[in-house]
């Protein structure tokens, strides 16, 4: 089957898809091991290929910002796997010095700006962080990710307004996995195109395929043209789906055995797997010795995390408030 897409453009995707989901696999293994990880826990499981399309289509210094279910993005942002599981662990070689844990994420070097609690949080936070950038005079774009749950929340409106009105350099991605925790989306709203809502500010707005790196990453890319001719936001509703509960502890009695079967049918790892051998892009030895890899990769950031050195008492008060004063403050 013919693609417009590269080689190594695939077998990036596919490498990354695997490194999410071989990294969740592990995680959950390790959460479920008592005293392991603690805290809330939230897998990425099934939607890698949002993460994927979304890479491809910007650039390392575009800051991303996203809500708990954040080691999947974390990871495609490149914080590597040991700084992640370390951080999942609370050791103080993690991402946020093991102060977050699996909700808060963070990594300044590599852009990521969270890996937030609060439903709908970042939301406001996204456009903060591309006003800056506006600001600043870059061509940096920032992409915001929230699930559907949150798009119900008075902080997505706000921030719409704002964004349109000083046209942000911001893309917002619903990654609509169709469950706010256990509640579906026609139990929520009448609107149940969330894409939809970006009407009212006269925002591009689209709903995309997010089972499909290439719908994710062509979708992105007229975005992030849009932004960088300063013109200004877009929301792009990813239609995905998550394998697992909401957290390790859902007993997900809301859908059934069969819905979760339906979608992994069209599961995106498979899928880009199967173009690359159509292509002839790689033999299954070159797609094994991929997992291989990937396999020790995360065995190694297990271990990593284990041997890591719990924080110092003294890290309790670090990192809460700012000492110096601000430069632009005039007694």
């Amino acid at each position: 089957m013919p693609t417009k897409f590269s080689k190594e453009t695939y077998l990036y995707w596919y490498e990354l898809m695997q490194l999410i989901r071989q990294f969740e696999l592990k995680a959950e293994e390790m959460y479920k091991m008592a005293g392991k990880i603690r805290g809330f826990f939230h897998a990425y499981i099934g939607q890698e290929a949002i993460a994927a399309g979304c890479m491809t289509a910007t650039s390392a210094d575009d800051p991303f910002i996203t809500a708990y279910r954040d080691h999947g993005l974390a990871l495609a942002k490149g914080v590597s796997a040991n700084a992640c599981m370390a951080e999942l662990y609370g050791k103080a070689t993690g991402c946020a010095k093991g102060k977050g844990g699996s909700m808060h994420f963070f990594s300044v070097e590599h852009k990521f700006f969270g890996g937030h609690g609060i439903v709908g949080a970042q939301i406001g936070t996204g456009a903060g962080l591309a006003f800056a950038e506006k600001y600043k005079g870059t061509q940096n774009v920032v992409l915001c990710y929230f699930g559907d749950g949150a798009a119900r929340q008075g902080m997505l409106h706000e921030t719409f307004n704002l964004a349109m009105l000083w046209k942000l350099p911001v893309i917002f991605i619903c990654e609509n996995n169709n469950y706010a925790m256990g509640t579906s989306i026609s139990r929520t709203s009448n609107v149940i195109d969330i894409y939809k809502l970006a009407d009212a500010y006269d925002m591009p707005a689209d709903k995309i395929d997010g089972m499909s790196p290439e719908a994710v990453h062509e979708s992105v890319a007229r975005a992030v043209k849009r932004a960088k001719e300063g013109d200004g936001p877009t929301l792009l509703e990813m239609k995905t789906y998550r394998y697992k509960g909401h957290s390790v502890s859902d007993p997900q009695k809301y859908r059934t055995k069969e819905e979760v079967d339906e979608y992994k049918d069209q599961d995106p790892i498979d899928k880009v797997a199967n173009t690359i051998l159509e292509n002839g892009f790689a033999t299954k030895e070159d797609l094994q010795f991929i997992d291989q890899k990937i396999n020790a990769l995360v065995d190694e950031s297990v271990r990593f995390a284990e041997e890591s050195p719990w924080p110092a008492d003294d890290e309790l008060l670090k990192d809460i408030y700012i000492d110096e004063q601000y430069p632009f403050i005039v007694d």
